[in-house]
């Protein structure tokens, strides 16, 4: 069983999201890190970058596997995780710890009730 944090909201997508006020966290779920295997390579959006909820706004490679990652919620990037970027292995030791992916300001925040509770996100995997 993977980890899956109660205090999160998941994407069908593999993503998690943390909000924090008007801002959320981002990143990929212990199952996604788990699935892709050891993540070699990520590729992060730019600070000041634009999303709409779904867009494709980055890439994990692993030695088995290339993987889009997939914004959960329309937003404007404030902070890219950089250690991701030094380090992708942070993203297998820690995925919603030291291995977020970029922090966000939401522009639509009544899509955060599209995304899926812990609970509903255990069903899915």
């Amino acid at each position: 069983m993977s980890n899956i944090p109660a205090n999160l909201l998941y994407t069908k997508d593999h993503e998690w999201v943390r909000l924090e006020g008007d801002t959320a966290v981002v990143g990929i779920t212990d199952y996604a890190q788990t699935s892709l295997g050891d993540v070699t390579f990520a590729d992060l959006p730019d600070v000041g970058d634009t999303f709409a909820q779904h867009d494709t706004f980055g890439a994990v490679e692993s030695v088995k596997a290339a993987s889009d990652l997939y914004m959960p919620v329309s937003c404007e990037v404030l902070e890219v995780n950089s250690a991701v970027n030094d380090d992708p292995a942070l993203v297998n030791q820690d995925p919603y710890g030291a291995a977020w992916m970029v922090k966000v300001k939401l522009t639509n925040p009544a899509e955060i009730a599209s995304l899926l509770s812990a609970a509903d996100y255990a069903k899915l995997v």
